[in-house]
């Protein structure tokens, strides 16, 4: 064993790498992928057997690796999504749990069978959804409005608070009577509020102060960052059981909304850190599982799922957002996405260990049916929301927005003059100037790099339909639209045509998207033009002034830009759709009045 551990550690990693990449490739959910590499690699060919291998550390490892993503999740929560999301979420992971809960228990008991006790278990267990699951969903269906940001706020705010009720459950089945029961259960909740949330508080404060007074050094920042992570996952723990997830939520949501540190290195490093953990931890869970049980559970199991999906989450949605103002429809669209992933795997596979290492039957089966519910909700919901969303009107099946890569002068011109007209527009920039003189200006902006893992998850893509790159850096601009081919498709992806003499003086290829207007005005002649007095300007043609007219009266000097046509959709002029405006059409252009 001991000499082929290598060999199966490098395994585990490369199946659940290959599984996140085959994944990405063929359009499905990652998690389906990685549960099926599991199942092959464990119960199907005996090839890995993480009891073997991992012995007692199996236990912590995942523990371990769950804080890490939970802080992970924590660093992509603003406040400022709280005004307008902050009550429904308020209430779907309080009020709304504890229906999940009852009507979870009532499934499982019922249906699976299982004891009142192990029942209860289940049903907190499954309280939790799947951030993991959730994030890259919204960043495929793009919905409008507030349900993008309730969802993900609930998925990560859900699974600390899911951790907890399992551990109370848990603990309460041993301790059986029922005055003590209510006295642990009330102390563990305050301690781990108090403990949790205050250590996760102080853990954030303490990076904070380090790195504005530099005692880091810039190579050093993720480690020290994990650091403080495991240490205050840890330190919680020892206080109270399990509330080091809350501590570490609260750290990374801490951090993210603090103005006096620079973290976007840390949060690239955890980034990549997650999607290891995840493929590692999908692959070793899924190989635990008893194939043959799986599989003659599938009958109840199946109506199971269909309980928690079609009668605990509509009820606990529909509850939790009486008197919220969100329509009908975004309340349909909230009860059809709730997805399970890793933390309910991670939590059920832990408490099934401590059960069956105490000699109680059946606890194999928590697993079983978390499992299942992860494979069935995963594929109903991530096959079916997208267009569930479109049905409903909550996301549009051809968005007209624009996102803006870069936020300098002209940039903000013609996003506020497409912004007048109607249109969706989002500036993303690095340059804080730049943003705050967009922000000034009324336009929705997000301030980082376009080319950061986690702005794919953060950046709100509602109404947004295609990615214009528009910087004067031409690697960041083909880079840019290689990365959202993935969100707008490389028919959505535009960039500025690279400047021409270090195009012919590199040899390289910078164009990844489709060359936006002429195909031969790059940067710096936008640039020079907008300096020299040209504007963004709208023009509607007719019978009296058409494209010949104002062809005439703007000369050849004139750059045409977008087309908004009959139906009032936004045309992007490229090389390949040369500008051939019709009357009763609205010509926008880059043009100097004299």
């Amino acid at each position: 064993m001991s000499e082929n551990l290598p060999t199966l550690l490098a395994g585990i990693v490369v199946a659940g790498v290959s599984a996140q990449w085959l994944a990405w490739r063929v359009g499905l959910p990652s998690i389906l992928v990685l549960l099926g590499f599991g199942l092959i690699a464990g119960p199907v060919t005996g090839w890995i057997d993480p009891d073997e291998i991992f012995g007692s550390l199996l236990f912590p490892i995942v523990s371990i690796s769950v804080a890490l993503i939970l802080y992970e999740g924590g660093l992509t929560l603003k406040v400022s999504e709280l005004p307008e999301a902050g009550a429904v979420v308020r209430n779907l992971v309080s009020l709304g749990a504890v229906v999940t809960w009852g009507v979870t228990a009532l499934a499982a008991h019922f249906i699976l069978g299982l004891e009142p006790s192990l029942s209860v278990l289940l049903g907190a267990i499954l309280v939790v959804t799947g951030p993991t699951v959730v994030a890259p969903m919204l960043r495929h269906i793009r919905p409008a409005g507030v349900v993008g940001p309730v969802l993900r706020w609930e998925g990560i705010v859900i699974d600390p608070i899911g951790a907890l009720l399992t551990v109370l459950v848990f603990e309460v089945i041993h301790i059986g009577a029922a005055r003590e029961a209510t006295v642990y259960v009330v102390v563990g909740v305050v301690k781990t509020i108090v403990l949790g949330g205050g250590l996760g508080l102080a853990a954030a404060a303490v990076l904070v102060i380090a790195l504005q007074r530099y005692w880091i050094a810039d190579h050093l920042k993720s480690a020290v960052s994990l650091m403080l992570v495991v240490g205050t996952f840890t330190l919680s723990n020892s206080f109270q059981h399990e509330s080091g997830l809350l501590a570490v939520t609260v750290m990374g949501f801490a951090l993210a909304n603090q103005k006096r540190a620079e973290i976007e290195h840390i949060v690239a490093f955890k980034e990549n850190l997650r999607v290891l953990l995840i493929a590692g931890l999908f692959i070793v869970l899924a190989a635990r599982l008893e194939l043959s049980a799986l599989t003659e559970a599938a009958g109840p199991g199946l109506l199971f799922v269909a309980v928690l999906m079609l009668v605990a989450r509509p009820l606990s949605v529909f509850v939790s957002t009486l008197g919220s103002g969100l329509t009908f429809r975004q309340r349909i669209f909230l009860a059809w996405m709730a997805p399970r992933g890793i933390v309910a795997a991670a939590i059920s596979s832990v408490f099934a260990m401590r059960l069956e290492s105490q000699g109680y039957d059946g606890a194999g089966l928590l697993v079983q049916a978390t499992f299942l519910t992860i494979i069935v909700t995963v594929a109903v919901y991530g096959l079916s929301a997208p267009l569930i969303a479109r049905l409903l009107g909550v996301a549009e099946s051809n968005p007209q927005g624009i996102l803006f890569v870069g936020a300098h002068g002209w940039a903000r011109e013609i996003a506020s003059l497409l912004q007048r007209e109607g249109f969706g527009v989002l500036l993303v920039d690095s340059n804080r100037e730049n943003v705050r003189a967009a922000r000034m200006a009324g336009l929705r902006t997000y301030s980082g790099s376009i080319l950061e893992e986690h702005a794919l998850d953060e950046i709100e893509l509602s109404g947004l339909g295609r990615i214009l790159a528009v910087t004067p850096n031409d690697w960041v601009n083909a880079l840019a639209t290689q990365r959202f081919a993935r969100v707008f498709g490389s028919v959505g992806c535009f960039q500025l045509p690279p400047d021409p003499d270090r195009w012919k003086a590199s040899g390289h290829k910078y164009l990844q998207g489709r060359s936006l207007f002429d195909g031969q005005t790059a940067y710096a002649t936008l640039e020079r033009k907008y300096a020299g007095g040209f504007s963004a300007k709208a023009t509607r043609l007719s019978e009296e002034f058409d494209y010949a007219a104002f062809r005439g009266r703007y000369g050849e000097a004139a750059t045409p830009l977008f087309v908004i046509d009959l139906d009032e959709r936004l045309q992007i002029i490229t090389p390949d759709k040369a500008a051939e405006p019709k009357p009763g059409e609205t010509l926008i252009a880059f043009v100097r009045d004299e």
